[in-house]
């Protein structure tokens, strides 16, 4: 037996608006609601435990802001990597630069709380 990862949680001073924000960017919707602020998003009629992990945005006085240990990852499935680089910025992620060279395959991102992501360039098939 082994184990899978079935959610990923985010510290954040605003979940709200980071729930919209991961909403936009991965095509989920709201599962649920907790009484101490944190908001689970995932994929549309699928609910935890699915192919794909949840993401649980939770409040916090004191979130990490910039290089995570862990971060996410993101790849298009219905658009090439440019057109979906503008459509990300459009919803609010802005570039950052961590040292990249322009060769790389992969856009760093960070989304409205500065938390930083990458944009790959290969395009996926949706699950």
């Amino acid at each position: 037996m082994a184990s899978r990862i079935s959610e990923l949680v985010l510290d954040c001073v605003d979940p709200e608006r980071l729930a919209a924000f991961w909403s936009e960017v991965l095509g989920y919707v709201e599962f649920d609601r907790d009484p101490d602020g944190s908001i689970e998003i995932g994929p549309p009629g699928v609910g935890f435990g699915g192919a794909q992990p949840t993401l649980v945005l939770s409040p916090s006085r004191d979130p990490r802001r910039g290089k995570l240990r862990l971060h996410i990852d993101v790849n298009p499935t219905d658009r090439d990597a440019d057109e979906e680089l503008e459509r990300l910025r459009g919803l609010g992620a802005r570039p950052v630069d961590v040292g990249q060279t322009g060769t790389e395959r992969w856009h760093v991102l960070a989304d409205p709380e500065g938390n930083e992501f990458c944009l790959l360039r290969t395009r996926l098939t949706p699950l």
